[in-house]
């Protein structure tokens, strides 16, 4: 496979993650992602900034946010977000810290 057609399948199968995410399982908590795999789609969003810094595109966290997912993060929080136990928000902090903060 040439390397042009391998990047355009890479970007395909990134652009139907994203769909999933944030249109087939907006169900899904960013917080039980973060907890069971060690990335969820702020973390999506941010390698998305990442790579646009990387090639001198200047794109602060909200706007890959927005990106990412089709709407500001406020919007996102009102109607997908819900209140997360006790419990997932101490496993959150280990996680967060596993896979996030030991990376940077």
């Amino acid at each position: 496979m040439d390397k042009q057609t391998e990047i355009e399948l890479q970007a395909a199968a990134f652009r139907r993650l994203q769909k999933h995410l944030m249109e087939d399982r907006t169900d899904v908590q960013n917080i039980d992602m973060m907890n069971l795999a060690g990335f969820c789609r702020n973390c999506l969003s941010r390698w998305y900034q990442e790579a646009a810094n990387e090639k001198s595109i200047e794109m602060g966290k909200d706007e890959a946010r927005q990106i990412f997912y089709g709407m500001t993060m406020d919007e996102w929080k009102a109607n997908y977000q819900t209140d997360a136990s006790p419990e997932k928000q101490a496993a959150f902090k280990v996680a967060f810290e596993e896979n996030v903060r030991k990376k940077d």
